[in-house]
């Protein structure tokens, strides 16, 4: 789903969820391409996220609201807060830490309109 919505094209992401046997923690790992943005945005109905910034700039949309972040930066996402990422000219690597629960993502298109 995620090539055909252009995921390759303006990001990576790995899950090494079950790689680390985890149960209950999601965990992902997601490298936005130079000026590029994710191609769709999520949010999760009962599951809280916290995203840290490894490396690089950019800026993320909560809902509404555009937060600029940078290296070292983290983000706390609530429930039901949609969200999206936007890298700037040298990329934005982040961690996106939060609990799993299947079934639990709702895929938002057109989220980021110019």
């Amino acid at each position: 789903m995620a090539v055909k919505h252009g995921f390759s094209e303006s990001q990576s992401a790995r899950f090494p969820r079950r790689d680390l046997d985890a149960e209950a923690t999601g965990l992902a790992f997601l490298e936005v391409k130079p000026n590029r943005r994710q191609p769709f945005a999520h949010r999760h109905a009962e599951a809280e996220e916290i995203y840290v910034v490894v490396s690089g700039a950019g800026r993320i949309k909560l809902d509404d609201e555009i937060v600029e972040v940078s290296a070292m930066d983290a983000v706390r996402m609530a429930p039901g807060v949609g969200r999206c990422l936007e890298a700037g000219p040298d990329g934005l690597e982040v961690l996106a830490f939060g609990a799993h629960r299947e079934g639990d993502t709702e895929m938002l298109q057109g989220f980021w309109d110019d």
